[in-house]
C-alpha cells in the first residue's frame, strides 16, 4: 500500500477546503434568493392564494424579521454547540422548509413557514461563516470571505431575474423548490468534509439578551413597516417604536451584567469594530434598496414587462459577480478601509447620476449610473465579511458573524422600510399640492404609485392624468436618491476614518483586534 506523503495530504486538505467553501457559498446563495424571489412572486402569490396587502407583505417581512432577529443568537449557539452542528441543523431545516413552503395551501401557512425559514437561514449563515473562519487563515481567509460575499451579492442581485424566469416557466412555487435542491447539494457534498469546532470558553446561551434583542428588533421593523399606512404619529406606531426603545435599553442593561454576553458591548468603544458594522448599513442604503425600488419603477412607471425589468437590473447586479472577488485580491496590497471608502464614494456618485436621469421615458441611459453603483458597492461587499471576523478573537467568530449578519439583515429591512416611507411621504406631499385630489384618497393613490400600479392610481385621481402622476413619482424618486447619495457619502467618510490602517503610535490596543488583512 503506497505511503501517504505530505504532498498527498496537503492536496487532499486543499480539495476538502475548496469543497467546504463551495458548500458554505451555496448555502449563502439560498438566503438572498429567499429574500428577493418572493418579492418578485408577490403578484402571482396574490392571484393564487389571495389575501390582503398586509398579509402578502409578510411573505417577505416574516423571513427578514426571523433571520435578522435570530442570527446573533445563532452565532452564539455555533460557538457553544459547534459550528458544523449548527450549520447542519440550519441547512437541513431550510431544505425541508423550502419543500413544505412550496406546497403551502394558504397565505397564513405560507407566512408562518417563511418565518421558520428565516430561523433556519440564521442557523446556516452563522454556522457556515464561523466554520470558514476556522478553516482558513490570513490571505486565504480574505479570499474565502470575498467569494462568500460575491455569492451572497450575486444571489441578492440576480434573484429577481431568476425568479422572473421561474415564475413565467413553472409558477411561483418553483422558487422554493430551488432552495430544496441547493440544500440537498450542500448536505451531500459539502457537509461530510467539514470539521467540528467550538469556542472552548463558551458558557451557555444568553437567553434574556437574545429574547430582548429579538423582541426589540421585531417591534422596530414592524413599526417602520406599519408607519406608511397608519401614520408615524398614530398610536399603534408610537407604541411599537416606544416598546422597541424600552426593550433595546433592557438588552443593553442585560448585556452589561452578563459574565459572557451574547454581544460584548465594550467592542463598540473601538472605531474599527464600529466601522465594520457600518459597511452593511451603507450597502443596504446604496444598493439593496434599489433591488426592490427599481424593478417596481421599471414595470409600473416605465412600462417594461417583468422579464424586461429583470434584464434592466443586470447593469446594477452584474458587478457583484466580479468586483467583490477582485476586492479581496486588492486587499493584499491596499487597505480594506480605503477600498471600502472608495467603493462607497463611487456608489454615491452613481446615485447622484441616477437622480439626473429622466423617469417615464424608457431611457437606456440609466444603465451607466446603475453600473457605477454596482461597481462601487462591490468593493466593500467583498471585504466586509472577512473584516467582521478579523476584529474579534478567532474563537468568538460565531459572535462576530452573528453581529455582522444582524447588522446586514436588520439594516436592509430598516432601509427598505425607511425608503418606502420616504417615497410615500414625498408622493403624498406632491399629491396634496394638487387641489383637485381629495385628501382622503391621497394615501390610497400613493400606495398604488409606490407599488407601481399607476393604472389604478389614475382611477382614484380622475383629475390627475398619468403624466402628472409620473411627474410626482419622479420628483419623489429623485429626492430619495439624493438622500441615499448623501448617506452613502457620509458612510464612506466615516468608514475611511474608522478603518484606516493603524500606525505605530503607542496607545492601548484592542485585545481582540486582529491584524488587518
Amino acid at each position: 500500500m503506497p505511503a501517504i506523503t505530505s504532498e498527498t495530504q496537503h492536496g487532499s486538505d486543499a480539495r476538502n477546503k475548496t469543497i467546504i467553501l463551495a458548500a458554505v457559498c451555496l448555502a449563502g446563495l439560498m438566503m438572498p434568493l429567499s429574500f428577493t424571489g418572493p418579492a418578485v412572486a408577490m403578484p402571482a402569490i396574490a392571484r393564487d392564494l389571495h389575501g390582503s396587502p398586509v398579509a402578502l407583505a409578510w411573505v417577505v417581512n416574516a423571513f427578514v424579521l426571523a433571520f435578522g432577529s435570530c442570527v446573533m443568537a445563532a452565532g452564539a449557539l455555533a460557538d457553544q454547540l459547534g459550528r458544523k452542528r449548527i450549520f447542519r441543523a440550519g441547512v437541513i431545516g431550510f431544505t425541508l422548509l423550502s419543500l413544505v413552503t412550496a406546497l403551502a395551501p394558504s397565505l397564513l401557512l405560507l407566512d408562518l413557514l417563511r418565518g421558520a425559514q428565516g430561523v433556519a437561514a440564521a442557523l446556516a449563515t452563522a454556522g457556515g461563516a464561523a466554520s470558514l473562519a476556522q478553516e482558513f487563515e490570513g490571505p486565504a481567509r480574505t479570499r474565502a470571505f470575498s467569494l462568500l460575499g460575491t455569492t451572497f451579492g450575486v444571489g441578492l442581485a440576480f434573484g429577481p431575474i431568476w425568479s422572473g424566469f421561474l415564475i413565467e416557466a413553472l409558477g411561483w412555487r418553483a422558487i422554493f423548490f430551488t432552495g430544496t435542491l441547493i440544500g440537498m447539494l450542500v448536505l451531500v457534498f459539502g457537509l461530510p468534509r467539514m470539521h467540528e469546532t467550538r469556542d472552548p470558553h463558551a458558557r451557555g446561551i444568553d437567553w434574556w439578551g437574545t429574547l430582548s434583542f429579538t423582541a426589540a428588533l421585531s417591534l422596530l421593523i414592524f413599526g417602520i413597516t406599519l408607519a406608511p399606512q397608519a401614520g408615524w404619529s398614530s398610536a399603534p406606531v408610537l407604541a411599537l417604536l416606544l416598546s422597541a426603545a424600552v426593550l433595546l435599553i433592557a438588552f443593553v442593561w442585560i448585556e452589561l451584567h452578563q459574565e459572557r454576553p451574547m454581544l460584548d458591548l465594550s467592542l463598540f468603544l473601538y472605531p474599527r469594530f464600529v466601522g465594520v458594522q457600518l459597511l452593511p448599513l451603507a450597502t443596504a442604503v446604496c444598493f439593496v434598496v434599489l433591488l426592490i425600488v427599481l424593478p417596481i419603477g421599471f414595470i409600473g412607471v416605465e412600462g417594461y414587462s417583468e422579464i424586461q425589468a429583470g434584464l434592466m437590473m443586470i447593469p446594477l447586479s452584474a458587478p457583484m459577480a466580479i468586483v467583490p472577488f477582485v476586492a479581496g485580491m486588492l486587499a493584499r496590497h491596499v487597505s480594506s478601509g480605503l477600498l471600502s471608502a472608495l467603493g462607497l464614494m463611487i456608489a454615491a456618485l452613481g446615485l447622484l447620476w441616477l437622480a439626473a436621469m429622466p423617469v417615464g421615458q424608457q431611457s437606456m441611459a440609466v444603465i451607466w449610473p446603475m453600473l457605477l453603483i454596482g461597481i462601487g458597492t462591490g468593493l466593500p461587499w467583498g471585504l466586509m465579511d472577512d473584516l467582521s471576523i478579523s476584529v474579534v478573537p478567532k474563537e468568538r467568530a460565531g459572535m462576530a458573524t452573528g453581529i455582522f449578519s444582524t447588522m446586514r439583515l436588520a439594516g436592509e429591512a430598516i432601509a427598505l422600510a425607511a425608503v418606502g416611507a420616504t417615497l410615500m411621504a414625498l408622493m403624498q406631499s406632491g399629491l396634496q399640492r394638487q387641489g383637485a385630489i381629495a385628501g382622503t384618497t391621497i394615501t390610497a393613490i400613493a400606495n398604488d404609485m409606490a407599488a407601481g400600479n399607476f393604472s389604478h392610481a389614475a382611477t382614484l385621481a380622475p383629475h390627475a392624468d398619468r403624466a402628472l402622476l409620473t411627474t410626482i413619482y419622479a420628483d419623489a424618486f429623485h429626492a430619495t436618491l439624493y438622500v441615499l447619495a448623501g448617506l452613502t457619502l457620509l458612510a464612506a467618510l466615516i468608514s475611511f476614518a474608522m478603518l484606516r490602517p493603524r500606525t505605530a503610535v503607542h496607545k492601548p490596543a484592542l485585545p481582540c483586534e486582529a491584524v488587518e488583512p
